[in-house]
Parts: C-alpha cells; sequence; structure tokens
C-alpha cells in the first residue's frame, strides 16, 4: 500500500471560490442525486489551468480533513458521513412549534452513533389544496424523505420533504400477557429499555389474550405513582415455546410473514419453464452446493479448462442463477410484495420468504435432475486468475448434484462418498482448480479479512435450544462465495457498459470518528494506526495479521467490524470499500433478494434476452427509491434476526442462574459494562452501579469505566469472569455480575489517572506499523453468510 504524501494546507487564492462555496455546491449536487467529480466543480466555478490545480489539492485536504469523501477523478466527490438523498424515515414526535421530527427508521445506535434528528418540511400553503401537494404525515409513520442538510438550525441536521408514505405506524406496545386469577393481566414488554415498567390491563380489556400470548396494546392512562393501564388490541400469538420467540421480532419490526391471496393465486399459477427463448444447457453438470438444512437453491456452479491456446492454465467458470424475472413480471402481485418484504428473513426456527413456496422452493429452485430456468454468465479466468471475459445467457439447465458444503470439502480432501465419489475429478476438482486461481487474484486485490465465527443455534425438536455451535469456515464456502463476487462483478461491468439503470451495492470507506476511535483501541494494545497512506482494505488486513494468533484477535476483528460502514444499495455508485472494487452489484440471489431481481431484469433488458426486463417506466429516481426500500428492508430484516438469537440464548441461559463464565467486554458507556461471553456469544450488561465500593468514572478515550478512589479500571476489551444473575427471555436481556478484579491505574505526569499499558503489550514478535516487511498480511476467513 503505497503511502500518500501529505500536502500542506492551501488557502483560497483570490479568484478562486471559497472553501464553504465548494462544500455547499458538493452538498446541493448530493441532494439532487448528482455524482459530483473534479470536472464537474471546476466546470461550475469556470475555473481553468492553476485553478483546476488549486481544486486538486483542496478536494485532497477537505478528504483527509474528513470533510468530504473521494478524490473527484476515480472517486466521486461527497460530504463526509452524510445521509442519502432520498431515505426511508420515521416520523418521531412534534417539537414545540408542532412541527414534526423524524430518524432514519434503521438506524443502529451501537454502530452509527447518535441518529440524526430531522425537521420534516410543512407543504407550502399553495400546494396544500391540490391533489401534488405533500401527503398528511403523523408520529410513527413510515415516510420517504428527501434530506437536505441543514446548518445551524437549533439542533436538527437535515429538513426533509415528504416524497411518499410507506406506511402508517401503530401506536402499540408488544409484550407477553400473563394472566391474573382475577381475570386482569399484566404486560410484560419486549423492549430491553422497558424492562421492568409492565403494564396493567383492567378485567375486561384482555380480549381473547391467554396466557403467554404476544399481545400488542395501547396504553390507555399513565401514573406518576404507579404502573399505566393498557388494553389488549390484537393477539399475536402463542409463545409457549422458543420456536414461537420469532414472532416477537416479526410483529416489532413490521415483517410481512404473510402473503396476500392475490399473490398466491399469481405463484400458483405459474407454470414450469421450456426451452422457447432459451439455450438448452442440460447437458452442462452445473452442481449446487449450500448449506445442508437448505430448502431452495438459487445458485449452480461449473468449472473446466480453457482448451483456447491464447489462454493456457486458464479456466471457463459458470455460473447459473435461478431465473426469478420469468416468473415475476413487473408490477404484478408478486412483484410488488416482493419489493415489500425486500428480501427473505432468516430465523433459527423458520424463514419469512421474499416469494412465495411455489416460486422459491419449487420452481426456482436448482433441483437435481430436473429441468430448470436460468441466467447464467460465463467467465473466462486467466492463469492468475483475472478475469479475460465474460458473457450471459438465458438457459434450460438441470443439476448434476446436489451438495452440502461438508459434503464438497469432504471430495475435496478425498474423502467422497456415493455421491460425491463419480462426480469427483470430472466436476469437482476443475472447480478446486479454478477457484485456487481465483483465490490468487483475490489475494492481489486484498479485499478486507475478517475473521469472525458465526454462532449457530441448534434447535430441538419440541422448540428449544439445546446447544450453541461455531461451524467451521471452509474452502468450500469461500469458493462459492468468490465465484458468486466474480458474477456479481460482471452483472454490474455488463449494464454499466450497456447504459442500463442498476441497483449498485456500494460500501464506503469508515468514517474519521469511527478510525479515531479504532486508532485509541489500537493503541491500548501496543498498536500504532498509521496517520498518513490512502485508506484501503489492506490497512486493516496488516491489523489483522499483527495480532492473529493473539489473545485480543477475536476483540480487534470485532472492533474492526464496528469501524465498517454499513453497506447498502444505491442507485448511483460509488464503490465497495470492504471488498475493493470499483463497481459491484447483487445478481446471484433474486429468490431472497430484490436488489438481484432488479439486476436480472436490467440484463434481460440490455441484452435483449427477451420482453420481462426492466419495464420502460423505469428511472433513476424510481430506483432510487427501490433502492432505499430494500436498504430499510435489509436493516430491519438484520435487527430482527439478531433480536431473536439474543432471546433464544437468553431462554437458553435462564436455567443457568447463579453460574458463573468467562467473557470479554465488548463495550463501556457511562450506564456500565457490556461482556460477550465465550462460546455461546451472549451480550449482558453489568451496570456502574454495581461494580463495587467506589464511584466509577466513564473515561471515554480510555474506553474505560475508572475508580475514584481505589483506581480499578475495566476496559474494552479486559478479559473478565461474571455470574449470571438476571435472564428477561422476552427482551433478550442478561444481566451479570462482575467476579474478577480489574486493572489499576496510575497517575501520568498530568497527576491524571490513566490505565497501565496491558501486560503482553504488542503481540509478541509483531513489529510495530513503519517497519516494512515485518508485519505480512495472510489471507483471513469472512463471516459466513456476510452481507456483502
Amino acid at each position: 500500500m503505497a503511502p500518500s504524501r501529505r500536502v500542506s494546507p492551501v488557502s483560497s487564492p483570490a479568484p478562486e471560490p471559497s472553501r464553504e462555496a465548494i462544500l455547499d455546491f458538493i452538498e446541493s449536487e448530493r441532494a439532487a442525486g448528482r455524482e459530483t467529480g473534479r470536472r464537474e466543480i471546476a466546470k461550475a466555478f469556470g475555473l481553468s489551468g492553476g485553478g483546476k490545480i488549486w481544486l486538486k489539492r483542496l478536494l485532497k485536504e477537505l478528504d483527509e480533513e474528513g470533510a468530504t469523501s473521494g478524490d473527484g477523478e476515480e472517486r466521486p466527490v461527497h460530504p463526509r458521513g452524510a445521509l442519502p438523498p432520498v431515505m426511508l424515515c420515521e416520523i418521531k414526535a412534534r417539537d414545540r412549534d408542532g412541527d414534526l421530527i423524524a430518524a432514519p427508521l434503521e438506524w443502529n445506535e451501537a454502530d452509527q452513533g447518535v441518529p440524526p434528528r430531522i425537521l420534516v418540511e410543512r407543504p407550502r400553503a399553495e400546494f396544500r389544496k391540490h391533489k401534488s401537494a405533500a401527503p398528511a404525515a403523523g408520529v410513527g409513520d413510515h415516510a420517504l424523505l428527501k434530506l437536505t442538510r441543514l446548518k445551524g438550525v437549533d439542533d436538527y441536521s437535515y429538513s426533509g420533504r415528504i416524497l411518499k408514505i410507506m406506511g402508517k405506524g401503530k401506536a402499540q406496545v408488544l409484550g407477553i400477557f400473563r394472566a391474573l386469577p382475577d381475570g386482569s393481566g399484566r404486560l410484560i414488554p419486549i423492549d430491553k429499555k422497558a424492562q421492568g415498567r409492565e403494564a396493567l390491563i383492567p378485567k375486561g380489556q384482555t380480549g381473547e389474550a391467554q396466557d403467554g400470548d404476544l399481545v400488542s396494546v395501547a396504553l390507555r392512562s399513565e401514573s406518576r405513582f404507579g404502573p399505566p393501564e393498557a388494553r389488549v388490541r390484537e393477539r399475536l400469538g402463542s409463545l409457549k415455546s422458543e420456536r414461537a420467540v420469532s414472532l416477537i421480532a416479526i410483529h416489532a419490526h413490521g415483517i410481512p410473514n404473510e402473503f396476500a391471496p392475490a399473490t398466491i393465486a399469481e405463484a400458483e399459477a405459474a407454470r414450469p419453464a421450456s426451452t422457447a427463448g432459451r439455450e438448452d444447457w442440460r447437458e452442462l453438470p452445473l452442481i449446487t452446493i449450500d448449506p445442508a438444512d437448505a430448502k431452495d437453491h438459487d445458485d449452480a456452479v461449473h468449472a473446466a479448462p480453457d482448451v483456447d491456446p491464447a489462454n493456457p492454465g486458464g479456466h471457463i467458470v459458470t455460473v447459473a442463477i435461478a431465473d426469478v424475472a420469468s416468473y415475476v413480471q413487473p408490477g404484478s402481485a408478486l412483484d410488488r410484495e416482493a419489493l415489500e418484504r425486500g428480501n427473505s428473513v432468516y430465523f433459527p426456527d423458520r424463514v419469512v420468504p421474499m416469494l412465495p413456496e411455489r416460486i422459491s422452493n419449487d420452481l426456482c429452485s436448482l433441483r437435481g435432475g430436473e429441468d430448470r430456468p436460468a441466467l447464467a454468465v460465463r467467465l473466462v479466468l486467466k492463469a492468475d486468475g483475472s478475469k479475460k471475459s465474460h458473457s450471459f445467457h438465458r438457459i434450460l439447465m438441470r443439476s448434476a448434484a446436489k451438495l452440502s458444503y461438508q459434503q464438497a470439502q469432504a471430495a475435496i480432501d478425498g474423502k467422497p462418498d456415493e455421491t460425491t465419489g463419480p462426480i469427483r475429478d470430472s466436476i469437482l476438482m476443475p472447480l478446486w482448480a479454478a477457484y485456487g486461481s481465483a483465490a490468487r487474484a483475490r489475494d492481489t486485490r486484498q479485499p478486507l479479512e475478517l475473521d469472525l465465527p458465526e454462532r449457530k443455534l441448534v434447535i430441538n425438536p419440541d422448540g428449544k435450544v439445546d446447544r450453541v455451535i461455531t461451524p467451521d469456515r471452509l474452502a468450500a464456502h469461500r469458493l462459492i462465495e468468490e465465484f458468486m463476487i466474480l458474477a456479481n462483478v460482471a452483472a454490474a461491468e455488463t449494464l454499466e457498459k450497456a447504459g442500463s439503470l442498476l441497483i449498485y451495492r456500494c460500501h464506503d470507506e469508515p468514517s474519521l470518528e469511527k478510525m479515531r476511535s479504532l486508532g485509541e483501541v489500537l493503541a491500548s494494545v501496543g498498536i500504532k494506526l498509521p496517520k498518513d497512506g490512502v485508506l484501503q482494505p489492506a490497512l486493516f488486513n496488516r491489523i489483522l495479521a499483527m495480532i492473529k494468533g493473539s489473545e485480543n484477535e477475536l476483540f480487534l476483528n470485532e472492533v474492526i467490524l464496528r469501524t465498517q460502514a454499513q453497506a447498502e444499495y444505491v442507485a448511483e455508485n460509488y464503490g465497495h470499500f470492504g471488498l475493493n472494487l470499483r463497481r459491484y452489484a447483487h445478481f446471484t440471489s433474486p429468490i431472497r433478494r430484490y436488489a438481484d431481481l432488479v439486476v436480472h431484469r436490467g440484463l434481460i433488458s440490455a441484452l435483449k434476452l427477451g420482453d420481462d426486463g426492466l419495464p420502460k417506466s423505469a428511472t433513476l429516481a424510481a430506483l432510487r427509491e427501490v433502492a432505499t426500500r430494500i436498504s430499510a428492508a435489509e436493516r430491519r430484516a438484520m435487527a430482527a434476526e439478531r433480536e431473536t438469537t439474543d432471546r433464544l440464548i437468553a431462554h437458553f441461559l435462564a436455567d443457568q442462574i447463579g453460574s458463573s463464565f468467562d467473557g470479554r467486554i465488548g463495550g463501556v458507556n457511562r450506564a456500565g459494562l457490556f461482556v460477550k461471553l465465550d462460546g455461546t456469544g451472549a451480550d449482558g450488561f453489568i451496570p456502574a452501579s454495581t461494580l463495587g465500593a467506589d464511584y466509577y468514572r466513564y473515561d471515554e478515550a480510555a474506553h474505560a469505566m475508572i475508580g475514584e478512589r481505589t483506581g480499578e479500571s475495566w476496559r474494552l476489551g479486559d478479559r473478565v469472569h461474571v455470574k449470571l444473575v438476571e435472564a428477561a427471555p422476552v427482551a433478550g436481556a442478561l444481566r451479570f455480575e462482575l467476579l474478577s478484579e480489574g486493572r489499576h491505574v496510575t497517575p501520568d505526569r498530568s497527576g491524571r489517572r490513566g490505565p497501565k499499558p496491558p501486560l503482553s503489550g504488542r503481540p509478541k514478535g509483531v513489529a510495530p506499523f513503519g517497519k516494512a516487511g515485518r508485519a505480512k498480511a495472510r489471507p483471513g476467513k469472512a463471516k459466513p453468510g456476510k452481507r456483502r
């Protein structure tokens, strides 16, 4: 990674525009949804000759200061940390003037900080009487807003103009109903923040709720001296076993889980595809490799040596993807509901699919030995793994075998079974050889190589958690992942070349604030984060290589993950930082992701493969709205999946109150310590008031709680021994008591107390940054199923 030369601060010559004018222009172009580069800025301000040189230096300075991101040449310039110009938000409240206050609908405070406050614009008076007026919104509504950054307007970061109300919010509280002997009941809230604040449900207001049911209630009255009263509005389902725990997340996040009759009717009316309008590839022995418990199979692969003498040592890799577009027509009931869902949601006990089973598990599932329609890309790879060429084809295929990752890996390792034995040499080993070349190209590209174990809950037939395991990360996983990435890149390149609209999968580089926080954490374990140099994934890979095998390995992998921005779907490309790719689009899972279906339609239209591609009415503005909606749906799904796992693990540990566990401090704030347990990965909380016989001060810079009198401290990353004192399965909350002692701090030269350096210091044998050649990056492992 070549370091960038630091430039000296520049000031605007008299004839040139001010820095503020440049920033305002960049912001206005961002708000209008237009990409902004050096050429556009120079043209807007009439810069030429020396003015262009000045602009180049200024943009570099703004980028290094963290005010903007991008150099304006290879990457467009946009405000650092800015929200997208159109975003799905929730109307949260009204201010004293009666104006509506909004916030992003899906926002992770732990990773993204405090959500920005958005002032919802009032419609202009002259438009209120016309149909074109902005729709009326109320507190709790979900609305698509066009955002404009504000400066110096109270504590608002943005103003937002309502483009469309996506759904009315429900003024309800979810919880578990507990029946009382007198016919009344009480509500145990599911929200972690509301634990301990139960509501009373008077007799006659319980509806049809039975003990243990998940219900929604309307709060009727609140009292300063007692719990509020509530009325049951709806019985949502019984929670007698852990198998129903996912119902909580489904209803709490408003995830649609029942298909409309019109959608089901369309799915049932669908018929198998034929060779009409397709190439017949049924003789090509494509195979599927998926998790052992997979119910739908939307991708198949094949590889063979390239016999072209102009490509010695090369390979031809074929990736075939279920042709969902042939069944889900734009504007149909199936299409409308798929867009509303955005993606399938995967819980330990169930799947909430994006499409009905007739489509996802039958007609579009690439079953072994059955004819299925597919959209395939044929990739020609050179000996070094780089792509020489590619082409897309609309085909009819027949899968030669259905394998699990474990089956494929065992066969590759020389232990085939009755299924893999006959195809090991003819199909599996050529795939393995092609992957070897692709992996070399991946290592050259140096994407981010995080190594984070994935916890998986094993559920018994009776719906209870049996155990928590960490599945092995196999080479077979990486083989499929790498071929899918190659196919996704090919799709983006083809559509760009054709000038077609598409939805990109983009991932921004980490913000300046998160990089500063990472630097503080690294400094606490004796690693110095360099301040100079271009920010690239290779920087993080060097850090990961330095801590490989040390006691801080898992902890720092998690910290680096938190440092990363969140990937999103956008209609205008700005690249994928984590994968270190300039253009990337999701193409390989149209059964479970709406973004992939849009890309399939774009390819069908661009390559004239049928009349069921993108509709002629598709515009950039329409795709921006789709990208915003499915990005929010993805964040909704991630939150629901995470919360369900937390609840199930809390159920699993509820019988172990009083037991002690080892873990690590994964978060620190004024309220206390967040601890992640070894083995299960369960997260719990230790209130600051229970830490010990002292007053503990939160030191933000040190990420530590420090005792004022004793100097005892606990900081981010410390190993701890804790006792489980409380488990709230409904909320997925655990409370621990600290059993181990903290470290002690000593005053620094200024007299202020600060944590002693860790005894281990820098991992043994690891050189600090700046010592060239001492820390060589090694390929790591990506988290299975990670949304890239």
